[in-house]
Order: C-alpha cells, then structure tokens, then sequence
C-alpha cells in the first residue's frame, strides 16, 4: 500500500526517530552503569556480567509487554506516558542509589552479589519501561504502512544502530566530558522531550503534567538531600573514578594523600617525606631492589604503571642519577598525581600508554628493574600476566636485571599468585613470592613477586628503609598449600582465566 499523505511519512519518521533514541539512551544507562557502580563496587568481569545481564532482561520483559499492549490497541498517548515514567525512573537512579549504598555497605555481602543488587535495583526499570518503546511503536506504524517486512526491519536495523551510537558517544565523549551523575540527569531530560509529542491526545494532559512536574520536583529534593548530585569522584577519566583522600596526622593537619582508582585505595604518598614509603608492597619492592641490586643510585627503572607515583618519586627524592621510565594508561592519573598527591614529574620519562606496547617500542632499550603494578579493580588486566609479556620483560631486561610485580589475591589459597609463579619460572631461574607476615585467617593480600636469572633470594628482608617491617618468602609454603600446581594453569595471551583465578575476591568475603 502506498504512502498516504506527508503526514503520514512525518510519523513514520518520527516513530523510527524515537525507536533510535530511547535505545541509544538505553545503551547510554548500560554504558553509565558500570562508572556509576565503579566507586562501590569496583568495575569487574562480574560488575559487567550483572550488568548486562539485567538491562538484558529488563528489555526483554519490556519488549513482551510493549507487543503485549500493542495487541490490545495501546497507541501514541501509552508511548508518551512509557517515555515519560522512563524519564521519571531514570532520574530516580540518583536518589535510589544514595539511599541503598550504605545498607548494602554495611551488610557483609560479596562483591558479586553486592553489584548485582544495585543494578537490579537501579536500572531493571528503566530498561523494562524503554524496551517498551520499540515493539509498540512497531505495531503502530503497521496501521499506517502495510508493508510489514520493511516497517519492522527498519525499526530492528533503528534500534540496532541507536544502540551502537549510545554505546560509542557514552564511552568515547559523554563520560569524560560531562561525569556520569550529569548524564544520568540528561538521559532523563531527553527522554521527557522526547515523549511530549506524544502527550498531545492525553485526557487531562495540563493535570497530568503538572503531576509530573511535581513528581521530578519530589525527586529532584529527595537527590539533593541525600547528595545524589554530588559526584564521588574528583575526576573522571576514560578509564577511571579518580579520588584523592588526605591522610591527617595527630595534629589534624595534612600529613599524606591515597589514590582510590574506582574502589580500591591504590596507594599513598607522604607530604614531606617522599621516599617514607606507607603502603608496604611499594616498601617490600623497594627493599627487595636495594639488597639484590645494591647500586641502586645509578639504575635504570621501567615502571608498568604509574598510579600515584609513590615508588618513582621516592626514587627520584634519594637518587639523583637514577634513571626512570613509566608508562601510564590513563593521563588523567599522571594529572591528579601532579595536583594533588605532591609528585613532580621533572626528570621521569612518563609515557601514556599501555605498558606492553611501551615495551614493546623501547626494544633497543635495557632496564635494571622492571616493576607491574598495574590494575583494574582487583585483578591484573590479562594481558600483563601472560607467559609472553614475562618473555617481553625479560628481553628488555639487563642480565643482571630484576623482575618485580604485585598481586591481588586471597590467602592462603592464592590461585592467580601460583600460576603467576608458575608462568616465571619458566622463565626466570629465580622466583619468589613474599609477604609481610602471613595472617592467621583468610583475607585479601597483596603480594609480591620476584624474578631473577642471578640472585637467588634469602627467606626473609628487613627493611633498611622507613617503617621497620620484614618480609618472609612464603614460594615453598605456597607451593605446598591449597589447590596444586599440577591444577594450576601456565598463564598465556590465548589463555588466561585471570578472573576465575581471583573469583573468591568476588564471590566471597575476602574481596570487600
């Protein structure tokens, strides 16, 4: 059947318009979700699982009850209402979160089962009420083009491609343009102009509307009060929730400021004291340098990650001729590290980008000590535990040359350490694994990691340095304990589960 009228093809392009955009305001919540969530639960394989799962089903359900209604007659006015309690649950987002954060915080919950409350709690809703949108407006526009095969593949191909501009504009400009909690507000902006038109034909549409306004009114209070507009993070980055916490001494004065990537406190630097060295894996490593490399003012030093850039600028604090190399992901980390967390950056070689591929271009380069200590969350990115980046390592190693490397992982059953451990010493000659004291329960660690083709280690360092701690080698007593190596998989770019190494970090208590 041909085309009516004008009128007729206006609306057809105006439901397939709305179709684009409530699925790309979809995409921008799901993209949303996993920044939003980063600075309670972190963001993990399983943050993401929940994630997607749930909006998943939300717009499954939707989708069966928009054909549902849509068999029952549901017309234009239900789009507008759908699109308009969207917008209401979308803005609710803010204050809902606000209020169940601390209860969850406070109830002894896994990171795993944690994530996934907030997000059914949080966007279960919207991605029911906006996958509504597209099978309704799909069978109103049969009523007016017959031609069932073109009207539902163009809203199919509509909201396919709505999808994919949400997801790319979210993660390549939205969020480190204007902060999640401002998106949030937007998405929900957008959804209320775009279900206006479609209000026209509702009876008492000047009450309803001013029911509304009172609705976001009550909301808008609601987030204020329980801070829902305020953003957790001093920054956002592409790839981070950025948070500088001040550490105060007895005085009440500022004696040291932490990092805090997402979640997790990544490490923390001294105002007046560079080279004090709080945080005890950035210790053990400095220590370990000093007795197995005893010329340490005139090594060179590639650092895989530059976080708060505690080790390099204790570094740089008591050696005047080191030599230092870091290659750092994200800028905005270098940023807040030079604003805020007391570190000057003259004389370091600071690269952004990601460590093996640093690596990788320096190959005419030779390092006394290479030292990983890159994360996201709690896990090691996999790409960075693999059997070939320890080979990479290695060829940009002197031969005297030192490995060093810290990892997440629980105790005693520490199965990502293990296989790490057992990934070097294919390797290396000499590999070890230290702790500072090995606690009496089942908890969350950070180990440490060393490799070496020349200096077999001693069982124990005190430090000479700062605090007085001493670190024991626990590799045999590791070997020994928990699950066995011959269970334990070597590590390698075509297969490394690092997730499912630290699972328990997630699914059990040891990861809070």
């Amino acid at each position: 059947m041909p085309l009516a009228s004008n009128r007729v093809t206006g609306k057809l392009f105006w439901y397939g318009a709305t179709v684009f955009l409530s699925s790309a305001f979809l995409l921008v919540l799901e993209i949303v979700a996993g920044r939003l969530l980063a600075p309670y639960v972190g963001v993990s394989l399983y943050t993401w699982t929940s994630i997607i799962g749930v909006i998943l089903a939300g717009l499954s359900l939707g989708n069966w009850i928009g054909g549902y209604i849509a068999d029952r007659g549901a017309g234009e006015t239900t789009v507008g209402v759908t699109l308009i309690v969207g917008a209401i649950a979308c803005f609710g987002i803010l204050s809902l979160l606000m209020l169940i954060a601390r209860p969850l915080q406070s109830v002894e919950l896994s990171l795993l089962s944690a994530s996934f409350i907030y997000v059914l709690a949080l966007f279960f809703a919207p991605a029911i009420l906006l996958g509504i949108v597209t099978p309704l407006l799909t069978t109103i526009a049969l009523r007016l083009d017959s031609r069932t095969g073109h009207v539902v593949g163009r809203m199919h191909a509509l909201a396919a491609l709505g999808s994919i501009a949400g997801t790319f504009v979210t993660g390549y400009w939205l969020v480190q343009t204007f902060g999640t909690k401002n998106i949030v507000i937007g998405t929900s902006a957008g959804l209320a102009i775009l279900a206006t038109p479609y209000l026209r034909q509702l009876r008492f549409r000047a009450p309803t509307l001013i029911g509304v306004a009172l609705v976001f009114s009550v909301l808008f209070v609601v987030t204020h009060k329980v801070q829902g507009f305020a953003n957790p993070c001093d920054r956002e980055s592409n790839y981070y929730c950025l948070r500088v916490v001040d550490e105060h001494d007895y005085r009440g004065e500022v004696a040291a400021r932490s990092l805090i990537l997402d979640h997790m406190n990544h490490s923390t630097n001294v105002k007046y004291s560079p080279d004090d060295l709080w945080v005890p894996y950035v210790h053990a490593m400095d220590e370990i340098v000093h007795l197995l490399l005893p010329d340490a003012a005139s090594l060179r030093y590639f650092f895989a990650g530059g976080g708060a850039y505690t080790h390099p600028r204790a570094l740089r604090h008591r050696y005047r001729n080191v030599d230092i190399t870091v290659a750092e992901l994200d800028p905005a980390v270098t940023a807040i590290a030079r604003k805020s967390l007391f570190f000057n950056s003259r004389n370091i070689r600071i690269i952004h980008a990601d460590a093996r591929l640093v690596l990788q271009s320096l190959a005419r380069e030779r390092f006394d000590v290479v030292i990983t200590d890159v994360f996201h969350d709690v896990a090691i990115p996999y790409h960075l535990t693999t059997l070939e980046y320890h080979q990479l390592v290695k060829s940009r190693l002197s031969p005297s040359g030192l490995y060093l490397m810290n990892v997440v992982d629980v105790f005693p059953d520490a199965r990502l350490v293990k296989a790490m451990l057992k990934t070097l010493k294919s390797r290396f000659r000499h590999v070890d694994v230290w702790l500072e004291r090995p606690p009496d329960v089942p908890t969350r660690l950070t180990y440490v990691i060393s490799a070496s083709d020349r200096f077999p280690a001693p069982d124990f360092i005190e430090a000479r340095y700062g605090a007085h701690r001493t670190w024991y080698r626990i590799t045999e007593m590791l070997d020994a304990s928990g699950t066995p190596l011959a269970r334990i998989p070597v590590l390698s770019d075509d297969f490394a589960p690092v997730d499912k190494l630290v699972s328990t970090l997630f699914t059990g208590r040891a990861g809070l």
